[in-house]
């Protein structure tokens, strides 16, 4: 069972859903009706953490598992939780001022490598011993 894993998920997700839900409070703090997406300066940056965190999701969340699957449970829980926190900080920088971004960013997109390497090579190695 890949109980770490699917915690990690889960928190992952729901974070996600933090940053849909800080999105929708910023426009009805600011006036922005959907469908807009631009305005006040502190809502577009909201906004643009959300949809970045949505783009790196899928590649992400299929590293993970496939790290969980090939690799370990718990392997794949601690760099799911890497990426989290380099989320939260890009987030919490992004909305600060933009240019401060760059910590956050790469310690998620790290995480997201590693777990997507370290998949593909075990994948390959069982796949050359015949596994």
């Amino acid at each position: 069972m890949f109980y770490f894993t699917a915690l990690t998920t889960l928190i992952s997700v729901l974070f996600y859903g933090w940053l849909g839900y800080r999105v929708g409070a910023a426009r009805g703090a600011y006036g922005i009706a959907a469908p807009a997406v631009s305005g006040h300066p502190m809502f577009e940056r909201l906004y643009r953490v959300q949809m970045n965190t949505l783009e790196n999701l899928p590649i992400y969340l299929a590293g993970l598992w496939m790290f969980a699957l090939y690799v370990s449970d718990i392997g794949a829980a601690g760099l799911g939780l890497v990426w989290l926190v380099g989320r939260a900080l890009y987030a919490r920088a992004y909305v600060e001022d933009p240019k401060r971004r760059t910590a956050g960013f790469v310690i998620s997109s790290a995480a997201t490598v590693l777990l997507c390497v370290g998949a593909i090579g075990d994948i390959c190695m069982r796949l050359a011993l015949g596994d």
